[in-house]
């Protein structure tokens, strides 16, 4: 009996470190909760690379907005333990525990209507990252921590203009040394791109398909020789070796 309540508490205390992108902001100018957001209706991750939840996460909120976005704009992606944020005051595992390391990359696929398309069967191509920085030791989600739960990056300058779903997602490698150890978090953003740019991308992948079950990436020990979150001071490439698009 002894065993199966502690048990049963360190569970509680795993699912309750989890997160999920519930809005997004232009500019700085915050869109509203859920809004244009594809998001689960919980912060559970995704373990299994070839389910469908690896594209948006898990069916749950929909929305009918659409944002409006420009090229250049600066974006933010907001991730909050619980819809809302906090899940009660001083809430230490939000918007996501600290031992949680590990990157967070940022993704378009293009699309009749953003607001209706179905996730599968799309084209991917990555937009942006933030993995490990050898030099710092501090993890992409170190950076969405320090932001209290925001990610921010720019639209590439010279995206098409057009409907597409943005796929932002962060990877928790803290448990990640044994096979479907790692936790996927990502919702899908529902945009408008304006502007006169022409970019179209020579290569694309797949959402399942893009990550493989034994990517080095993906079953990987992030700890060093003290213990540490550190790579043991190596660099380390985001799942699926896809580059960010240039520009």
């Amino acid at each position: 009996m002894k065993f199966s309540l502690v048990a049963a508490a360190a569970f509680a205390l795993t699912a309750d470190a989890h997160c999920i992108f519930q809005e997004l902001s232009v500019n700085g100018a915050k869109q509203g909760s859920l809004a244009g957001i594809r998001a689960p209706n919980d912060n559970n991750p995704v373990y299994d690379v070839t389910s469908q939840d690896i594209i948006c996460q898990k069916q749950g909120t929909t929305s009918s907005k659409v944002i409006s976005v420009t090229p250049g704009d600066k974006l933010g992606a907001f991730f909050g333990h619980v819809i809302g944020g906090a899940q009660f005051a001083n809430d230490p595992d939000n918007p996501i525990a600290k031992s949680h390391k590990g990157p967070v990359t940022a993704w378009l696929a293009k699309v009749d209507n953003a607001a209706t398309a179905s996730k599968t069967g799309l084209k991917w191509f990555k937009i942006w990252e933030d993995t490990f920085d050898t030099s710092s030791k501090q993890w992409g989600v170190d950076h969405m921590i320090a932001n209290q739960g925001w990610v921010n990056f720019s639209l590439p300058t010279c995206i098409a203009p057009g409907d597409y779903l943005m796929r932002v997602e962060v990877l928790a490698l803290h448990s990640a040394k044994m096979a479907n150890g790692a936790q996927f978090y990502m919702s899908c953003a529902q945009i408008k791109v304006g502007g006169s740019g022409t970019f179209t991308p020579s290569t694309t992948v797949s959402f399942p398909g893009a990550y493989q079950k034994s990517d080095p990436s993906i079953v990987v020990n992030i700890y060093g020789l003290t213990g540490q979150p550190d790579n043991a001071g190596k660099a380390y490439a985001a799942p699926g070796n896809v580059p960010v698009i240039q520009c």
